[in-house]
């Protein structure tokens, strides 16, 4: 204890004396007080945080579901440049970033391929002579996934070209 004092005392020497810090004067309790705090900081850290309730899976998939469909609104009538269509965008999108801040993701599968192995809802087959394979042509309701987990599946209309048919495959 004396050794770390002199040496405490030796540091301070070095510096210039208006830049000298005394030692702080504190009595017996302010001591007991520091070393709580101390003990219910290293507990605080220590201990996990508490447990957030679980998203009600089912309302979320619907909310998020009305973002997606809102957002594909404003976006098919970009011609509204007016003051109100930028604002309520600027909200939309303002959700879209809260939900994928909570680990939310709305998946539009429109224009992606399609195979009989994807997790998705095929609503209906339709004839297609723009596209040169199973194409999802529209996105009825998009998959929804809370942290990588699936709580909405995708609905979804298949195109397929003229010369193929649905449910026929050439590996049958």
């Amino acid at each position: 204890m004396r050794w770390r004092r002199f040496r405490a005392g030796l540091r301070q020497h070095r510096q210039h004396r208006p830049f000298r810090i005394a030692e702080p004067a504190w009595d017996a309790a302010d001591r007991t007080r520091l070393t709580e705090l101390a003990a219910e900081l290293t507990a605080a850290l220590t201990s996990p945080p508490p447990r957030q309730p679980p998203l009600a899976e089912r309302e979320l998939a619907v909310a998020a579901t009305n973002l997606w469909k809102a957002r594909r609104k404003i976006y098919r009538a970009e011609a509204d440049t007016s003051r109100e269509g930028r604002q309520i965008a600027r909200y939309l999108r303002t959700i879209q970033e809260s939900l994928d801040a909570a680990g939310v993701v709305i998946q539009d599968h429109t224009g992606t391929g399609y195979h009989a192995g994807l997790s998705l809802e095929v609503l209906a087959y339709e004839e297609d002579p723009a596209v040169t394979g199973e194409v999802v042509t529209e996105t009825v309701r998009p998959s929804v996934y809370v942290n990588g987990q699936r709580i909405q599946m995708g609905q979804v209309l298949v195109g397929f070209p003229p010369a193929d048919r649905p449910g026929e495959s050439e590996h049958e």
